[in-house]
């Protein structure tokens, strides 16, 4: 079995922009990574923020992170088929994205290299 594969996905939003991200993020597209964690594609999805404002770095607000199954799994995209069967009305869903994405001032993706640590 191939070993699992984990990415860090960072999302600096635009100041006041936090909570509009998120609360778009967890309607729009969770349901799309839910779909992925019930189907195997995915083992694990996180979302975290920092607790207090200016905590850590001023680089990132929002960190997503998804333990894949594998690397084949990562290189897998069925998002759109997915988000077509979850979201009916394909318009709105789109226009929510877009101002989901609208909202950030930047977004990086940091796929994981684990280091084995000495016993």
């Amino acid at each position: 079995m191939a070993d699992p594969v984990r990415v860090a996905y960072y999302y600096r939003t635009r100041w006041g922009a936090h909570a509009e991200f998120v609360e778009l993020f967890t309607r729009n597209h969770w349901p799309i990574l839910r779909e992925q964690l019930r189907a195997g594609r995915f083992l694990a999805v996180t979302l975290d923020v920092p607790r207090f404002h200016g905590d850590g770095r001023a680089d990132w607000d929002v960190l997503v992170s998804i333990v894949y199954r594998d690397w084949a799994a990562m290189e897998a995209h069925a998002e759109a088929e997915i988000a077509a069967r979850l979201f009916p009305d394909q318009v709105a869903y789109r226009a929510e994205e877009q101002r989901r994405f609208a909202l950030l001032d930047a977004h990086w993706d940091v796929p994981l290299e684990p280091v084995a640590l000495p016993a």
